[in-house]
């Protein structure tokens, strides 16, 4: 019992910290976007790869040794819409993602270096999108949880 509570509360911290970093891109990426910021914008992007790896470790030690089991989830569509919107979502990290990575190259290369606004506005429009999905991950666990059907 005190395991599945240590899983669930690793996993719902994991979630938060996600939340949080991915709100603290969208706030930064921004027209007026600094050198400072695109530095702080490469620890954020990092630690939300580090977050969403957690929140995957977390939901496999739920999913395989958690007090519900893996029957459970198993069987509910929910699980694997969820899982499919966390896959769309991890997918729609790739291109800010890459985007950060040369920003991180260029920075390195040229000190002062901000990107461009359209750059900016791209890299921001896929990071609002992940946000406005991410929504929906709740409203799925909340069915999977009561084992509403569809």
């Amino acid at each position: 019992m005190l395991a599945d509570a240590l899983y669930a509360w690793f996993h719902y911290l994991a979630i938060f910290v996600m939340v949080v970093v991915l709100t603290a891109e969208a706030v930064l990426l921004r027209p007026d976007l600094t050198a400072n910021g695109v530095k702080r914008l490469i620890i954020y992007d990092r630690l939300y790869g580090v977050s969403a790896i957690l929140v995957l470790v977390t939901g496999l030690l739920r999913l395989t040794l958690g007090a519900k089991g893996a029957a459970f989830y198993m069987s509910s569509p929910w699980f694997h819409a969820k899982i499919t919107l966390f896959v769309i979502i991890a997918l729609c990290s790739i291109p800010p993602t890459l985007k950060i990575l040369r920003w991180a190259k260029q920075s390195r290369q040229q000190a002062g270096f901000v990107p461009a606004a359209p750059e900016i506005k791209s890299v921001r429009r896929w990071v609002m999108i992940e946000s406005h999905l991410f929504i929906f991950l709740p409203l799925f666990a909340v069915l999977m949880a009561r084992h509403i059907s569809v």
